[in-house]
């Protein structure tokens, strides 16, 4: 019932609360394993687009293979893309009082912190923990009750490869949502990258859903190519983006889910990847394994560079050699 329900929500009904206990099946034999305790986790996710989902898929399937199905249960809610609603999730969580938070997308872990300095909270999909909970000279460890995953790739290598694709472009607009701490820190670092390369860039910031085309067709008519960084809002609204920017204007995104909707291509990491770690993490701080106060972020061990084949091919274009066909 567990995975039927959670399917049926990250195949994009946008719910607000779903519960969901464990299956029937043992509990796996292996060091990690319950011992008979059933843990309480509550899934936090800011809104349905294919790379959350993918983390969250993740997550549950490394809490299944190290505590078994019977070992744990979950309580999944989505905030469908609203701040407000990542507190009153988090808050509910708190009075549930679970024994871990996860916390899908930084306003949801943003929220989890602010409702709780005690129960233990991993994030995933986060891109950059310093910046989300403002902490300068950032070392890689949170501290407190905070820890988790963090969905970010190279941004000199994303600014490497607008060059190897547009090496004549003149204008990069910067596309992102102002709500979202960690896409300014993606578009203002790759900015200062793409200005050494001698490229003019200009930010073009969105509050929401219901701006983001007037924005995005502001930026497509002043600029010669478009990045958007990993960005949830951006996500969410990739039909739009490529409404108006396919056989006109390339985009170049910061993650495979954004690329797959409207870009040109992207150095990406794998979702799912960084939710099952993001699971090995819960499972040793829930079975006494780990303290979260000095687990250190963990990172993709990899990057792969990718194109969309269908956007090329609206733009005349071919990949450069080492990139890998999106679905390919």
């Amino acid at each position: 019932m567990k995975k039927k329900l959670l399917a049926l929500c990250l195949s994009g009904v946008m719910v607000l609360a779903l519960t969901a206990c464990g299956g029937s099946g043992a509990p796996r034999q292996n060091d990690d394993a319950s011992g008979g305790k059933v843990y309480r986790v509550g899934i936090s996710q800011y809104v349905t687009h294919p790379a959350l989902d993918a983390a969250t898929e993740g997550f549950i399937a490394a809490m299944n293979d190290k505590l078994g199905e019977d070992g744990w249960e979950y309580d999944f809610q989505n905030a469908a893309e609203d701040i407000p609603t990542c507190a009153t999730i988090a808050t509910s969580f708190v009075s549930q009082g679970v024994d871990l938070i996860m916390a899908n997308a930084t306003p949801a872990l943003q929220a989890a912190a602010a409702a709780t300095g005690d129960i233990p909270i991993l994030g995933t999909s986060v891109t950059e923990y310093g910046v989300a909970f403002n902490i300068s000279d950032f070392s890689g460890t949170v501290g407190g009750n905070v820890s988790g995953t963090s969905d970010l790739a190279p941004l000199d290598r994303q600014a490497e490869m607008i060059r190897a694709w547009y090496p004549d472009a003149r204008t990069v607009g910067l596309l992102y949502c102002s709500r979202e701490d960690n896409s300014q820190y993606q578009v203002d670092t790759v900015q200062q990258y793409l200005e050494g390369m001698g490229y003019t860039c200009t930010q073009y910031s969105f509050s929401d859903s219901n701006d983001i085309a007037a924005v995005c067709q502001t930026a497509a008519d002043a600029s010669d190519v478009l990045y958007v960084p990993t960005d949830n809002s951006a996500a969410s609204n990739t039909p739009v983006i490529d409404n108006i920017c396919r056989g006109n204007v390339p985009v170049f995104c910061g993650e495979e889910g954004i690329c797959a909707g409207c870009g040109v291509a992207t150095l990406s990491i794998s979702y799912y990847d960084i939710g099952y770690k993001t699971g090995e993490m819960a499972a040793q701080i829930l079975t006494g394994q780990a303290e979260i106060s000095t687990m250190a972020i963990e990172y993709a061990p990899e990057f792969v560079q990718k194109y969309n084949p269908a956007t090329c091919e609206a733009l005349g274009i071919t990949a450069p050699d080492g990139y890998v066909a999106i679905g390919g």
